[in-house]
């Protein structure tokens, strides 16, 4: 009979060994893993990061007018960044966001905003910060940012 068992035995013992020096010995976990792992539970509850995140449903297409002719065509994609509870409010209300978002993106255009080096980081913060005042008339205080989640611009 304990010919039998010794060798279950054995492995039992061989398989916690193993399973032990593989958790003793696995590295600490790097802050950047630390970090990502928080980022990570955030997103999936959106009341302990404090923010909600709602992709706006169609691109924004942004004419850029010089000399009296369309030169370019500027796209972008908007996500707004409202308190947690306030999706539903951002999808109500999209029409009027976008016409507002739209007017803002035009003046933007009109005053040259999408010309040169358009992405340069001063001139974005500026139109995001535009799109946020415009959002805010629409959503009130539940309106946290306005996030330019992708812009390019094609010329004529």
């Amino acid at each position: 009979m304990l010919r039998k068992l010794l060798p279950i035995i054995l492995a039992l013992v061989g398989l916690g060994g193993g399973v032990g020096a593989g958790l003793f010995l696995r590295p600490a976990p790097s802050p950047e893993d630390a970090v990502a792992a928080e980022e990570t539970a955030a997103a999936k509850d959106p009341q302990e990061g404090g923010q909600e995140y709602v992709k706006m449903n169609n691109q924004f297409v942004v004419p850029v007018v010089e000399k009296g002719r369309v030169a370019a065509m500027v796209v972008l994609s908007l996500s707004v960044e409202v308190a947690p509870g306030n999706t539903e409010a951002v999808y109500q209300r999209e029409p009027k966001l976008r016409d507002v978002f739209l007017q803002v993106l035009f003046d933007h255009a009109n005053v040259g905003g999408f010309s040169g080096s358009f992405t340069d980081g001063s001139n974005l913060i500026s139109l995001r910060t535009s799109l946020k005042e415009a959002a805010g008339l629409i959503l009130g205080t539940s309106v946290r940012d306005v996030l330019i989640t992708d812009i390019a611009r094609q010329d004529s």
